[in-house]
């Protein structure tokens, strides 16, 4: 996808190597469902695939790595310009999840 197709008012990230337009204000879940990614993570028994399920940051499928840093609810974290997100596989070894709570 070429910048020229990024308009004003319009932010762009990365996920898995490609480029997401999302618009500003709007969280990383919200973006990848309008792209048509629809699995974020995997777990870590069977590989099964999850995704933006609850929208609110209570049900943890919709999580992914943002810039490195793991277990990131992407329904609550709002998408900003030039982030790198990145499909999780299970859930990292990280204490507490990023995005909207502590």
């Amino acid at each position: 996808m070429s910048t020229s197709t990024i308009r004003s008012g319009n932010v762009h990230f990365e996920f898995e190597g490609q480029v997401v337009i999302a618009r500003t204000g709007q969280s990383i879940a919200a973006a990848l469902w309008a792209a048509q990614h629809t699995a974020f993570r995997t777990t870590t028994r069977d590989a099964a695939p999850r995704g933006y399920f609850c929208g609110m940051g209570i049900c943890f499928d919709c999580l992914v790595t943002v810039d490195g840093r793991p277990n990131c609810r992407a329904c609550l974290v709002p998408a900003a310009d030039g982030m790198v997100v990145t499909r999780q596989h299970g859930n990292e070894a990280d204490p507490a999840p990023a995005g909207g709570g502590s």
